[in-house]
């Protein structure tokens, strides 16, 4: 497998990730309440920063040949 398509399938990842904090964050906050809202959006702010990282290292890791 290239690194070009590495890139990609880690991409990919991230922008999972990024869906997933959305679709957490969301689901906490209007559809729990208590303990459980606040355990899932811990997990939603850290998919949110995972999502971040991955994007920022894709990002700023230049092109590939």
């Amino acid at each position: 497998m290239s690194r070009g398509m590495l890139n990609m399938y880690i991409s990919f990842a991230g922008i999972i990730f990024m869906f997933l904090a959305i679709g957490l964050i969301l689901l906490s906050r209007h559809k729990l309440s208590g303990l459980l809202s606040g355990i899932t959006a811990f997990l939603a702010y850290i998919f949110l920063m995972l999502g971040g990282i991955i994007i920022f290292y894709i990002v700023f890791s230049g092109p590939t040949t």
